[in-house]
């Protein structure tokens, strides 16, 4: 497979996966816009085999650990499969950390093997391989002035998404067998399961998501910090991205947090209003 028609490929997949993401990284120049939809479809794989309920749990964490041997044989990929061929193209073009990759492939790992986490620091940690990761590879593309310093707003940044993202998918997620919110909290605030399952908006379960979108609000502020380290077009994707979620955020707090009557999301008119508003 030609290098071109696995990028034409990944493209597909992120515009087909992940509208926000696909409509943030437009902004780019072409060859890091390609990278950066390559890094995507991995990990898009690697998300979709860890949530794959019909598989069972050895074959999902085969399948995770065959993307974690992928990752350590590039630049080396089996030249039928896109993705691979996509990312070990776009890693040879560009220093993406080859541990970013894997802490990918460790918060698969985690997505299937476990469904609750006991508090901030267990849910942190697993923000930090399925996002912060991310954000630490997308981050390499981008070219930063400062690598050092730009790697942990990165990867900040990237958990503030991810906290968003959760608050977002409760009921998804709830319906996947899992809750992400942290126990200690969900029992601080008076919140059971039965209230999750039964998508009941209490002032308890109000006060516990405005504890959750504090602490995103704040990964936020500290994240932004990235912005004044990378060239024009990269900052603007990276606000683009960021002022999506907030918007999120701010629609989700607007509505009294009922994430289960409808899944929060934003129209195209309103991801502009939310970028111009950061």
């Amino acid at each position: 497979m030609r290098v071109d028609e696995a990028y034409a490929e990944v493209v597909r997949i992120t515009r087909r996966e992940a509208r926000n993401f696909a409509w943030g990284i437009l902004v780019l120049p072409r060859a890091k816009r390609l990278a950066v939809a390559a890094l995507y479809a991995f990990a898009r794989r690697v998300d979709d085999i860890a949530d794959d309920a019909e598989l069972p749990a050895d074959e999902r964490r085969h399948g995770l650990e065959a993307c974690g041997a992928a990752v350590e044989a590039l630049p080396a990929a089996p030249p039928d499969d896109p993705v691979l061929v996509a990312l070990a193209d776009a890693t040879a073009r560009y220093p993406v950390p080859r541990g970013a990759l894997l802490d990918l492939v460790a918060g698969g790992l985690m997505d299937a093997e476990r469904s609750r986490y006991a508090d901030w620091r267990e849910l942190r940690e697993y923000c930090r391989c399925v996002a912060g990761a991310v954000g630490l590879a997308c981050t390499a593309v981008y070219g930063p002035t400062h690598p050092e310093a730009a790697a942990p707003r990165a990867q900040t940044l990237g958990l503030a998404l991810q906290q968003i993202n959760i608050m977002r998918d409760v009921a998804e997620d709830w319906r996947l067998g899992r809750v992400y919110l942290p126990q200690d909290e969900l029992a601080s605030f008076g919140v059971s399961e039965g209230d999750i399952a039964a998508g009941r908006v209490t002032t308890e379960w109000q006060a516990l998501m405005e504890h959750q979108g504090q602490r995103a609000e704040a990964l936020l502020r500290d994240g932004l910090g990235l912005l004044p380290l990378l060239d024009r077009r990269s900052a603007l994707c990276v606000r683009a991205f960021a002022g999506i979620y907030r918007g999120l955020l701010v629609q989700m707090r607007g509505r009294g947090y009922d994430v289960f009557s409808s899944r929060p999301q934003l129209s195209a008119v309103g991801k502009l209003r939310a970028v111009a508003a950061l």
